[in-house]
């Protein structure tokens, strides 16, 4: 996981149940994921998937932090799902 989501998890948990519960669920995930540190590697095949697909800028980085690291992207994203078909995903919605 990158960073970049790990952030995105940080402020979506602090506006509902708040900082408290986000910082014991950063502290959780901190210990059970790699966390990957965007380099300029990252930042640049992250923009070259926003470029070509309609999808946010972090969700791109989830997409290349996946491709990168040869592993499953566990989502419910339509617009990642909808992406390149050879994207290494799995759908979380059913």
């Amino acid at each position: 996981m990158s960073w970049i989501n790990l952030g995105e998890v940080a402020y979506i948990v602090e506006r509902m149940p708040g900082a408290d519960q986000a910082r014991h669920v950063i502290q959780d995930l901190r210990h059970q994921l790699t966390l990957d540190l965007s380099s300029e590697i990252r930042v640049l095949e992250a923009a070259r998937i926003k470029a070509r697909y309609r999808m946010a800028y972090a969700d791109a980085f989830a997409v290349a932090t996946a491709i990168a690291h040869p592993a499953v992207l566990l989502t419910g994203d339509p617009e990642i799902l909808e992406g390149d078909p050879d994207w290494p995903t799995e759908d979380l919605r059913s």
